[in-house]
């Protein structure tokens, strides 16, 4: 049982996930982040894998890819970086990317790192379903690590519970069909959505992203969910932050009380 397993299995509280990008603002900041995050009590955390045309991301998140880039962010310094930083922390470590840059280092060359160094789990939002089942889902099995699918509103029922059936973590719901970073416009259809993951009646845990910025937010998704995720709110502290743990430490506080 790894990291993320266990905390899954023992959930006491509306679980927080945050995401930041690997690379940025500085090459050097995974671990000042990592650091910081875990200080201010985060569940788990997704390190975003940079990349050039980061599909699902809206603007905040596609500039920090873009950052993290130009700063020399790569998949080899980014797994040299979790090696040297998984000792010192308990937090699950999710490793959230595209699939090009997986595809061009081997899946299974990146499974087996990741096993080395102690990443729980990858979304890798562009790999269907489908594919991961017939290409890698033994892969994955062999080597202990997590595939985390995501759901949106236009997932049918029958899907999800396809979904929850190749799970083995939790469930990431899509919050809208809009990008990351758009704040959350809570109406009637978005309610039915909720309400619709919480009687639905899968297996595994559903945590909510997509527009979670803020303490109202984060109260409202985990009434119907295990947990939510924050991302572009985040990363936006970071990028005009002077100290980056004293920043980490407020947010947080201030979603958490």
């Amino acid at each position: 049982m790894n990291l993320l397993q266990n905390i899954l299995q023992n959930i006491s509280k509306p679980l927080l996930s945050v995401y930041f990008t690997a690379g940025f603002p500085e090459l050097n900041s995974t671990s000042v982040i990592l650091h910081a995050l875990e200080k201010s009590g985060v569940d788990m955390v997704e390190i975003g894998l940079p990349f050039s045309d980061p599909l699902a991301d809206g603007v905040v998140i596609q500039q920090s890819s873009q950052k993290a880039l130009a700063n020399g962010m790569n998949l080899q310094k980014y797994l040299q970086q979790l090696a040297e930083i998984r000792p010192l922390s308990k937090l699950p470590f999710i490793l959230m990317g595209y699939y090009n840059p997986v595809y061009q280092f081997g899946m299974e060359n990146l499974l087996r790192e990741c096993s080395k160094i102690g990443i729980d789990a990858l979304i890798i939002p562009d790999l269907p379903p489908q594919e991961y089942e017939e290409k890698y889902k033994s892969l994955f099995e062999q080597y202990n690590i997590s595939f985390v699918f995501l759901i949106t509103p236009q997932t049918p029922t029958e899907r999800m519970h396809k979904i929850d059936h190749l799970s083995s973590t939790f469930i990431y719901a899509v919050s809208s069909a809009a990008t990351t970073g758009n704040a959350l416009e809570i109406d009637e259809k978005k309610l039915a959505y909720f309400e619709r993951l919480k009687s639905v009646g899968l297996k595994h845990p559903i945590i909510i992203g997509f527009g979670i910025d803020g303490k109202q937010n984060f109260d409202l998704a985990t009434k119907y969910a295990a947990g939510a995720i924050i991302g572009s709110a985040y990363i936006k502290i970071i990028s005009q932050s002077t100290n980056i743990e004293q920043d980490t430490e407020n947010f947080i506080r201030g979603i958490r009380n």
